[in-house]
């Protein structure tokens, strides 16, 4: 299941044009959920960034830690994308610079970008 979890009206009725822009792109039925946010709770620290934790290598080069340090990491949370499939080599290239990856870790992102593009 996958859901957006909007505060007030506007924020709802953003989603809502958001859904149907893309559902015109798609050919199966976008089944994501529109939902007022409710209490929320953070998950637990092996749940976080779970891809990006099963690059052990990638998270030491960034000194990274699991905990509070990988949960509110911007770079960790772009990065567990990347690793995971989602984006191409043109957007991480894009934004590699601004990560504060070392050329051997861009390398490491790159690579597997492609493993997950070209399988």
């Amino acid at each position: 299941m996958s859901a957006i979890f909007y505060h007030d009206e506007e924020q709802k009725r953003l989603a809502e044009e958001s859904l149907k822009a893309a559902q015109g792109t798609c050919k199966k039925p976008i089944t994501t959920l529109i939902l007022p946010v409710g209490q929320f709770y953070d998950a637990e620290d092996y749940h976080q960034k779970y891809i990006l934790q099963k690059h052990d290598w990638l998270l030491a080069s960034l000194r990274l830690s699991r905990g509070k340090q990988l949960v509110t990491s911007h770079a960790a949370a772009r990065l567990n994308g990347y690793v995971g499939g989602y984006g191409n080599k043109e957007s991480f290239e894009a934004e590699k610079d601004a990560l504060g990856l070392s050329d051997e870790a861009s390398e490491y992102v790159l690579e597997q970008i492609a493993e997950r593009q070209y399988g």
